[in-house]
């Protein structure tokens, strides 16, 4: 027998089935409902569903065949007229009996039907769900203890795996034994790897040269409009349940939806949590991607989410929401081509904004992340650990769980520190460095433009001298004057530039000679004093204040103009002639 595509709509009245069998035997076809059964069958087709409202047998139902399509339309009458059937597009959950839940392979349930109802209301029930995990004292287990069940997966379900598909999955995962390394281990080693992998320079370049993230940040995917209709869709109405219509599946994503297999999770409290945490880790790499990517998929997609996620890359469990916005965050600035804070800050909107639209779009988006690792040679099997798992789990999801989960979200804040990759320090000392290079190129600027000045100044005075020997005197003390003028312009000039920065570090002062000297040798009680954190990190004020010097000091001497060497060389000579004993 074969599932048929098949799709379900609804008005107040009715609830309208629609099923595709091309090349079916259309003069023999059986439909049956009642109540939340439905089954119909046409040869070689056969669909059975279980419907999340009643329907009723009243004459009112109608039925309908378009032979051109090979689709069958169905109207069925509910049986509370306006009642609304929430999950309508949650197919796979559509399509297996209430009472075929099992919990995992190879595992009998004893009285099954008393331990399926048990768990659905334990999972579904709308108290408050706690999202803290209980803290228990310490106890210390030895290595053998801990070394044969380290788990992992969805819901901590599965264990042994890599052990036996180490060599698939070495291209795909971070840690090297998860079988063997219990989970505090596991964060540690993470932890350090993170730290090894941060580049300062790759950093600085994104955050000085940030063109192109500015550019990205400017995208907006399918859920911003989404979510701006449901916003809208709120203000005009309280009912949250209708808001999942604004999120339609593709064809393609419906047929992947039928290939999943139906199935029940059992799991306790703490399990239930890290589900929840890991969801909202694995949506956030998600939103990078689409950020980064705008949408459009390359052969980087599968790395980039699955890198960004520890749960994916490290097999990381969490005790908060904190701890994940933390660990994304740190990931983000070390791993990927595009390292912002920025765009950190946006996958965290974007994946609150998920959140809210409920499980629809939840789906759909593990969905796109599950076809981009299905076709991605070693990352498929994080589909067999994770993803497969979460597209049938968030489809049985209470929708007051996820928006308590985005509150949660939401009251998260996350700052640079946080990162513990000291940014802040390393910014500051960085446009320190970069407001230092300015003033020197300005310094460089301005006295190249003098410098041509006073050459002219000295060729337009040895003219004089040469035409009227008689003015020798009074030529000497005006070349004394422009020089003592030129020398006063450029310590002004030069105080002028350098003031900003030589506040910060050290002043200079430029004698009449022309030298420059430090005045922090005259202050010791300052050279005492703990030098400011950029200072400390990069350490190079205080050499390039030294240079700068050296070469301000070669300008001045360079640019002292030659009028007045040629006068005073005359005087010599004339002094010189008075002096000599007449023959």
């Amino acid at each position: 027998m074969l599932t048929p595509a098949f799709d379900l709509s609804q008005d107040p009245d009715f609830l309208t089935v629609a099923i595709r069998v091309p090349y079916a035997r259309v003069s023999e076809f059986d439909v049956y409902f009642e109540g939340t059964d439905f089954k119909f069958y046409a040869k070689p087709y056969f669909l059975r569903l279980t419907l999340p409202g009643r329907i009723v047998e009243n004459g009112s139902e109608q039925g309908s065949y378009d032979a051109d399509k090979g689709i069958f339309t169905i109207r069925l009458p509910k049986e509370t007229p306006g009642q609304h059937f929430e999950g309508l597009n949650m197919l796979t959950a559509l399509l297996a009996p209430r009472k075929s839940r099992t919990a995992k392979p190879l595992v009998e349930e004893i009285g099954a039907s008393e331990v399926s109802e048990e768990v659905a209301d334990d999972d579904d029930d709308d108290e408050e769900f706690d999202w803290e995990i209980e803290q228990t004292p310490y106890e210390e287990v030895s290595e053998s203890a801990l070394n044969p069940q380290c788990h992992y997966g969805f819901g901590n379900l599965r264990s042994g795996v890599v052990q036996r598909l180490q060599d698939e999955l070495s291209d795909v995962i971070d840690i090297k034994d998860p079988d063997f390394t219990p989970a505090a281990e596991r964060r540690q080693k993470r932890l350090a790897a993170e730290l090894a992998k941060f580049d300062t320079d790759h950093y600085l370049a994104d955050f000085f040269e940030d063109e192109a993230v500015e550019q990205i940040l400017k995208y907006k995917p399918w859920w911003t409009d989404t979510y701006a209709k449901m916003m809208a869709f709120w203000e005009k109405s309280q009912e949250q349940e209708d808001h999942a219509v604004l999120v339609s599946f593709s064809e393609e994503e419906k047929y992947q939806l039928r290939k999943f297999v139906n199935k029940s999770y059992l799991l306790d409290k703490e399990a239930r949590s890290q589900v929840y945490y890991g969801l909202i880790d694995i949506l956030l790499a998600y939103c990078y991607e689409t950020c980064v990517t705008e949408g459009e998929r390359n052969v980087e997609s599968a790395w980039n989410i699955r890198k960004l996620s520890s749960t994916l890359c490290w097999f990381e469990t969490w005790s908060n929401v904190q701890e994940i916005m933390v660990s994304f965050g740190r990931r983000v600035l070390c791993y990927p081509l595009y390292r912002h804070f920025k765009l950190v800050m946006k996958a965290y909107k974007d994946t609150i904004k998920i959140l809210q639209l409920g499980k629809s779009a939840i789906l759909k988006c593990l969905l796109d992340i599950h076809k981009i690792f299905q076709e991605n040679d070693p990352a498929y099997i994080l589909n067999d650990l994770y993803i497969s798992d979460y597209c049938v789990w968030i489809q049985k999801t209470k929708s007051k769980k996820l928006a308590a989960l985005a509150e949660a979200l939401k009251e998260v804040s996350l700052t640079k520190a946080q990162l513990g990759l000291e940014l802040e320090e390393l910014e500051a000392a960085a446009l320190l460095v970069q407001e230092e290079e300015t003033a020197l190129k300005a310094v460089h600027s301005v006295l190249g433009q003098q410098t041509p000045c006073s050459s002219s100044e000295a060729s337009d005075s040895e003219e004089s001298d040469g035409t009227t020997s008689s003015g020798t005197s009074d030529s000497e003390s005006d070349s004394d004057s422009e020089q003592d003028e030129l020398k006063e312009n450029q310590r002004e000039m030069v105080d002028s530039l350098l003031g900003p920065v030589l506040e910060e570090s050290s002043a200079l002062l430029i004698a009449d000679g022309g030298e420059c000297r430090n005045t922090a040798a005259q202050k010791p009680d300052v050279s005492q004093e703990k030098p400011p954190a950029s200072s400390r990190a990069l350490g190079v004020s205080g050499p390039l204040i030294e240079e700068l010097g050296e070469q301000l000091k070669t300008m001045v001497q360079v640019s002292e103009p030659r009028g007045a060497t040629t006068v005073n060389h005359s005087n010599m000579q004339e002094r010189d002639s008075h002096h000599a004993p007449s023959n």
